[in-house]
């Protein structure tokens, strides 16, 4: 059964080796991350799995514990590993999003708990990112999730994708949902306007609202703004 998640953005940009001089203007958004995994680790889950989008637009990819990723592709020498090595890594990086949690969680300290790693891509119908989300928590093992995901990308003139009046409204409801708990708001997220917008949390946030279904959370929204045109959102579920 699903116990608590954590809902965090995932730009490259968070990891303030990578934003380097500009790590200051993120400063908030890492704070809010910090206290969303220490309501994870204070639900004391069996097992946490982190959620992330999936750059092949497709998915789900499973990366067991012990998988690793870089930020080299952004010019930092800097590795991370998913929770601890347990001999279990198929070899496969992990992909940025994941990669970022990653690194929030030995941030924050995270050490005993299991954790695995679920890419799911903007190309995966609703559907079946709820039916995964499900899956997860089944069972009765105490189940966290850590959910990786930008809002849209088309907040300003200077955004990734440009303004895009639609994009303000759309992360607008998103904020409302994940702050709600509403799941059902969540499952109802429109994917083609979704991919429009550039929204990568929407499959991530899909997969969410299917592992609570039935779980009675309460969110609580911790953080909400769009530095550089982009929508980041920071939520808690307990």
């Amino acid at each position: 059964m699903m116990v608590a998640a954590a809902v965090c953005p995932c730009p490259p940009l968070l990891v303030s080796e990578v934003a380097v001089g500009a790590a200051h203007e993120l400063d908030a958004a890492r704070a809010a991350c910090t206290d969303a995994i220490g309501v994870l680790a204070a639900a004391r889950p069996d097992r946490l799995v982190v959620v992330g989008p999936s750059p092949s637009g497709a998915g789900p990819e499973r990366h067991p514990e012990g998988s690793t990723g870089s930020f080299r592709g952004f010019g930092v020498d800097l590795g991370v590993r998913l929770g601890r090595d347990r001999g279990t890594a198929t070899g496969r990086e992990l992909p940025p999003g994941l990669a970022v949690g990653a690194w929030l969680l030995e941030r924050a300290g995270w050490a005993d708990v299991p954790v695995e790693g679920l890419a799911v891509g903007e190309s995966l119908p609703a559907e079946r990112c709820v039916r995964e989300g499900r899956d997860l928590a089944a069972g009765t093992e105490r189940v966290a999730l850590l959910v990786m995901g930008d809002a849209s990308a088309c907040r300003t003139l200077k955004a990734p994708g440009y303004l895009d009046e639609r994009a303000a409204p759309f992360d607008a409801e998103a904020a409302r949902a994940l702050g709600a708990a509403d799941t059902a708001a969540l499952g109802a997220l429109d994917g083609g306007l979704a991919r429009a917008l550039m929204v990568s949390g929407r499959a991530p946030w899909q997969v969410l609202a299917g592992a609570a279904e039935g779980a009675a959370l309460k969110g609580r929204l911790l953080y909400e703004d769009a530095p550089y045109g982009v929508g980041y959102l920071v939520a808690t579920w307990s």
